[in-house]
């Protein structure tokens, strides 16, 4: 309690206490890391989990965003299965320009989006059963496409999933570039434009949102359609990091991301959350499952495990700052509200 009003008298807000937790939970693990294992310390570990999990990272972006808005998308993980499965498909079998295939999956990724967003927006689903029915819908496609294994074997795509760019004490690969590029157009969306800060106060409050005059139901649909289009680059991103297409890829993927960003601060109940603490959600989930494979002798559950711990951690914490905020809150002037909610 004593910590929780120190932070907010040195005006230390909601969002960065969640921050700073994601921060020091990934400093501990990469610690504990270092100081067991030998050659753990290093930039390398870094890149090796970019590597392994920038896929998932550009999800959790889009995801974050979803979360921020009061929402959930369970269709990501299908939605890579699909638009996987469609470009190794046209690719391998039609032969069609890659140009071509790309430009098809951002499009196939962005219109799934928007239909998640119309039934939400316009005709009152709840995100849950929206986006599980496009989950559904999506991952029947892909068997109507193929039930093999499709391998890509396309120069262009192939030269993709060997390139390197080196640097001081490591390398990282065309995933990563990628990654980054998106963690900082969703910083710079979220943080610095009228869109990103309308997500911000539907997820705190839709109905302030629309008495502010915010049109709450088109920004919705715009955020799910963001979300379908980020995971399709995170599909091209999947696609030149494995090279081979089947059906039940990625089917997790959607609580992983919805777990990287719990993890990296964002509430569950909307209206708070960080990109980068996302990224440090992702690098957690990445290290936990690396310290495992380093220490080589305990089973592949204790990732799942120990995740599971960290999230409900950080859903109690999440809990308790929802309760400190309500409870400083009673009584307060409306206009001194507005100002807290301002600055959050």
């Amino acid at each position: 309690m004593r910590l929780f009003k120190t932070l907010r008298k040195h005006h230390f807000n909601t969002e960065h206490i969640t921050l700073w937790a994601a921060v020091i939970v990934f400093a501990a693990f990469f610690t504990f890391g270092s100081i067991r294992y030998k050659n753990f310390f290093a930039i390398q570990t870094i890149c090796n989990i970019l590597m392994d999990n920038s896929h998932l990272l550009i999800v959790a972006l889009g995801e974050t965003l979803v979360l921020v808005s009061g929402g959930i998308d369970l269709s990501v993980g299908a939605l890579i299965a699909f638009n996987f499965t469609a470009s190794a498909y046209m690719l391998t079998e039609l032969n069609l320009p890659l140009p071509v295939v790309v430009a098809v999956v951002l499009a196939v990724g962005a219109l799934v989006g928007f239909l998640n967003g119309y039934l939400i927006s316009y005709k009152g689903f709840q995100p849950f059963i929206a986006t599980l029915a496009t989950q559904f819908l999506t991952r029947g496609a892909c068997y109507m496409i193929s039930t093999d294994t499709i391998v890509i074997s396309h120069p262009a795509v192939l030269k993709l999933s060997i390139f390197k760019l080196r640097m001081p004490g490591g390398y990282v690969t065309f995933g990563v570039l990628v990654a980054l590029v998106m963690l900082v157009l969703f910083y710079i969306l979220t943080k610095k434009t009228k869109f990103g800060r309308n997500v911000y106060a539907i997820g705190g409050n839709e109905v302030s949102a629309k008495m502010l005059g915010i049109p709450v139901k088109r920004t919705r649909m715009y955020v799910y359609a963001v979300s379908g289009f980020t995971t399709s680059i995170a599909s091209l991103v999947f696609a030149v990091y494995i090279l081979s297409s089947y059906g039940l890829h990625a089917q997790s993927l959607h609580l992983d991301a919805v777990s990287a960003a719990v993890i990296g601060g964002t509430l569950t109940t909307g209206g708070i959350g960080n990109v980068i603490g996302t990224l440090f959600g992702v690098l957690t989930t990445g290290v936990i499952q690396t310290i495992i494979t380093f220490q080589g002798t305990l089973t592949s559950g204790w990732p799942k495990i120990t995740t599971a711990a960290l999230l409900l951690s950080f859903i109690l914490l999440q809990r308790f700052i929802i309760w400190q905020r309500n409870r400083n809150r009673k009584g307060k002037p409306v206009k001194m509200l507005q100002k807290e909610a301002a600055s959050e």
